[in-house]
């Protein structure tokens, strides 16, 4: 059976960075069950990692380390809930590799883990009550021992309100929850600046034509010829 990033097109850098951090969160995991609870340092931009001796205990490079809140951006059709969801398989898996077999892998991208929230706004935006409730349940501690984690598709859609709550949380994370959002753009129409800038940004292109067929003839069983017909067609939406 394929990884949890299998379906992730054309974004081999950012399966790369998400690869490693999702190996220094389990080494974090590792290193609180042998020592104390573990934590992650509140992400200061594109510098945050894991709490210091963390990483080093399990064997990871702490600045490719872990941090606890990430944003998405792409165009769309990049795939930017497709690596959020990934992401968050990849955190609760059984292996901290993202393997698609172990039950964390399963039910996360199955969505019915129960220490995965996704948030899918119903309509034009998300409201400030549906976020604080959100953030509440987010800070009880894991039920199946690694993380809780909180995918926001559609982060641009935030009321300023539903904003600010989610920013309080950012900025005092629980110890064991992570936020990944997902937007078009850091820009503050988007995403506001102090927002970004506690989060790790992970920047998605549009697919090349090729990677897009290649995924369609190896999930979906399409004749090659069609599937580079369809491809091209898209312009790279995968969706599409």
């Amino acid at each position: 059976m394929p990884d949890v990033f299998a379906d992730l097109v054309g974004q081999d850098e950012a399966v790369a960075e998400l690869r490693r951090a999702a190996a220094a969160a389990a080494a974090v995991l590792r290193a609180g069950a042998a020592d104390r609870e573990p934590a992650l340092i509140p992400a200061g931009g594109a510098d945050a990692t894991v709490v210091p001796g963390d990483a080093a205990s399990g064997g990871v490079d702490p600045s490719t380390g872990m941090t606890h809140a990430w944003i998405f951006t792409g165009p769309p059709g990049s795939g930017r809930s497709v690596a959020a969801r990934a992401f968050a398989a990849a955190l609760q898996c059984a292996y901290g590799s993202g393997c698609g077999e172990c039950p964390g892998c399963h039910t996360t991208m199955g969505g019915t883990h129960a220490d995965v929230r996704m948030v899918v706004p119903e309509g034009l935006s998300i409201g400030v009550g549906e976020m604080r409730a959100l953030v509440l349940r987010a800070a009880s501690t894991p039920s199946g021992g690694r993380w809780q984690v909180v995918v926001i598709e559609d982060a641009d859609r935030l009321t300023e309100a539903a904003g600010n709550a989610l920013l309080k949380a950012i900025e005092e994370p629980p110890p064991r929850t992570v936020f990944l959002l997902c937007a078009p753009s850091t820009h503050p129409d988007d995403v506001s600046v102090t927002i970004r800038s506690r989060c790790r940004v992970v920047p998605l292109r549009q697919p090349p034509a090729a990677a897009v067929a290649e995924v369609l003839v190896r999930r979906d069983g399409i004749a090659p010829d069609v599937a580079r017909w369809a491809a091209a067609a898209a312009q790279g939406h995968v969706g599409r």
